[in-house]
């Protein structure tokens, strides 16, 4: 199959670019996707723990403990999924997913990009407050924890199913886009609704803002072409958030 070109976008990760190859046939691909989007695999922990009789029937009854297993199980199938997929189709998920960059420089990218993500959400509230405040609704999460450990577990689950998942995810979705969907505009597009609408939990405000913010690493994995910037970046803004949560609580104890 024909290699994609690639080298002139990003000299600087031509070797990743030499390594990739074209994708699997667009109906494929389009599969793929579909599967990597969360949904299904969402689905299918939902199912598996209604069985046990760990289930809930809305954001009121939301608990600590569930968000634990869903996020955690869907983490270990779609990160499998995504790797399974592109180990099948003949791809590195190393070159894929981190590229030929320096680790290290990517963390610090990550942590540089932090002031900016807030400085995102900010504007985005504070427009949003303006224009539109019927869009805030009490989130659901705030109340999650209420003692230090839950706040340590909280962060946890924040950081691997916000950070690690969704940014492996993220990546390969517009990785597809890109070879077979009509290019990573359409990735960036689709992904940031989808993105957005996969936190409506915590309101329509939620929805917004963190599409916006998904739309802000999609960019940076595509200038990069490394998880790491974008994966740190989400990482730290989640954990940052659920101390805010915390501090808001006044969670303390054990």
């Amino acid at each position: 199959m024909p290699t994609v070109d690639l080298e002139a976008a990003d000299p600087a990760n031509a070797g990743t670019f030499r390594h990739m190859n074209s994708g699997p046939p667009w109906p494929q691909a389009l599969l793929e996707v579909v599967l990597c989007s969360g949904a299904p695999t969402q689905f299918l922990v939902a199912g598996m723990l209604a069985l046990t009789g760990l289930s809930a029937g809305g954001s009121d009854q939301l608990t600590l403990q569930l968000l634990v297993y869903v996020t955690g199980l869907d983490t270990v199938l779609l990160v499998g999924l995504v790797l399974g997929l592109l180990v099948l189709g003949g791809e590195s998920p190393r070159q894929v997913l981190l590229g030929s960059r320096p680790i290290g420089g990517e963390v610090l990218r990550g942590v540089g990009l932090l002031p900016w993500v807030f400085l995102l959400f900010a504007v985005t509230g504070i427009v949003l407050v303006r224009f539109a405040p019927g869009l805030f609704t009490p989130n659901p999460f705030e109340k999650l924890a209420t003692t230090r450990n839950e706040l340590v577990l909280f962060g946890a689950v924040a950081i691997i199913a916000g950070g690690v998942r969704e940014e492996i995810q993220r990546a390969f979705i517009l990785h597809r886009c890109e070879q077979r969907l009509g290019g990573a505009i359409f990735g960036v597009i689709g992904f940031g609704l989808l993105f957005g609408l996969m936190h409506y939990v915590q309101g329509w405000s939620a929805v917004i803002i963190t599409g916006m913010l998904g739309t802000l690493w999609s960019f940076v994995y595509l200038a990069r072409r490394s998880v790491v910037a974008p994966m740190v970046s989400h990482a730290g803004f989640n954990l940052i958030e659920v101390i805010g949560f915390g501090l808001l609580a006044g969670a303390g104890g054990a």
